[in-house]
């Protein structure tokens, strides 16, 4: 029997993070990388360089593999598109993938499907955001439709002089233009869908954001209210077929008690998503393990959760920029912490890891935050914030 082979364009956590999966169940994966040194190089095998900008690359890339998928949104839809036309298995479809790619195709299909979404509009000039905002109420918030995350991209506009000031935000293209939702937390809902129909959903989780970025995840969102929770997984899987997406997908979502179905969209990935790390360590089957059923049109696992609660810290760069000589401390201090590193020198700011912790019960939550977070400062810092302190 021939064990498939699946390529993943990007080279990075994401992709790294696929690859334990894919050696568990006899796949080949393969990675499209952005240069020699980034994350996923040293986890495969195969880890060709090249731009996935350029069509040839991308083709040359395709020879041999059953399923191509993504580590990133990336790549040029119409290249997708020709690739497909020429016969290669792309998964999620660009048809489907473009819904990640443009926030505004994103809203209007959100729209169109009668779901939770902010008032939102395309600007194409200061004078028509002026216009929106004058009409919704500011402050309201600009993007760039293609190409932001981790906050990127994002702009809070408060009035019509600072919507002057954006001017140079305007190039031709438009823009998206939303209503700054007042929200009580962020969260994620997070599913996979294969070719042939069959999806599945994990709990919906907590995010909790610093600067833009993904700081910690709580498992299952702790206090949502079941028919909320129950909505937002229906949402999402609504999305995934509607859509027509494959493999995985996390709809970021804004909580509005009170206001609606309890909640409005906020984003899609088409990919394993950080919201999603903690069903590395626990579920019964992780995000990682999923996507590649999914691209592969394999049935989907189990995404029960391994406990009552598991929180997910991310680190990112710090003080020090030996991360191993802190491992000795780190995983004496929390022998049960399960530490995720990406491979990456260090930059301030900069994703270099992460964290899982799974508790017994749902009451575990606040002890499984602070214990995680120990382990992400001394990986980070290089100390142990609680030294000297009684433990």
């Amino acid at each position: 029997m021939t064990f498939p082979v699946i390529g993943v364009v990007g080279g990075g956590q994401l992709a790294r993070m696929m690859a334990p999966c894919a050696v568990a169940l006899g796949f080949e994966l393969r990675v499209l990388a952005e240069a020699s040194d980034v994350s996923a190089v040293k986890a495969v095998a195969h880890a060709p360089v090249g731009d996935y900008r350029d069509l040839s690359t991308l083709r040359a890339f395709a020879e041999g593999l059953d399923v191509m998928t993504f580590d990133h949104e990336h790549v040029p839809t119409a290249h997708l598109h020709t690739l497909v036309g020429e016969g290669v298995n792309v998964q999620p479809h660009p048809g489907a993938l473009v819904y990640a790619q443009d926030k505004l195709q994103m809203r209007a299909a959100v729209e169109r499907l009668g779901l939770p979404n902010p008032e939102w509009a395309a600007v194409s000039t200061v004078d028509e955001l002026i216009a929106f905002g004058d009409k919704i109420g500011w402050p309201v918030v600009l993007k760039t439709p293609r190409g932001g995350y981790d906050g990127k991209g994002v702009r809070v506009i408060g009035d019509a002089a600072a919507a002057a000031a954006a001017a140079d935000w305007f190039t031709g293209s438009p823009l998206l233009a939303e209503d700054k939702v007042e929200f009580s937390r962020e969260l994620s809902a997070l599913v996979a869908r294969r070719p042939s129909g069959e999806a599945k959903a994990w709990p919906v989780v907590h995010t909790i954001q610093v600067n833009g970025v993904c700081d910690e995840v709580i498992a299952p969102a702790q206090g949502l209210p079941a028919e909320v929770a129950a909505a937002a997984q229906g949402a999402a899987l609504r999305l995934a077929e509607e859509l027509g997406v494959t493999g995985v997908m996390a709809a970021e979502l804004f909580e509005t008690p009170g206001h609606g179905e309890g909640f409005v969209v906020n984003e899609l990935a088409m990919r394993p998503h950080n919201t999603g790390h903690w069903t590395m360590d626990g579920c019964v089957t992780s995000q990682f393990e999923q996507h590649l059923r999914a691209v592969l049109d394999l049935p989907l696992g189990d995404t029960s959760v391994l406990g009552g609660a598991v929180v997910m810290k991310n680190y990112l760069g710090g003080a020090n920029t030996d991360l191993f000589s802190a491992y000795p401390r780190a995983l004496a201090a929390e022998p049960g912490a399960k530490l995720h590193g990406y491979g990456k020198s260090v930059r301030p700011g900069r994703k270099i890891g992460h964290v899982n912790l799974v508790g017994r019960d749902p009451g575990d939550v606040e002890d499984l935050r602070r214990r995680a977070g120990r382990v992400a400062a001394i990986i980070r810092d290089g100390a142990d914030p609680l030294e000297g302190q009684q433990q």
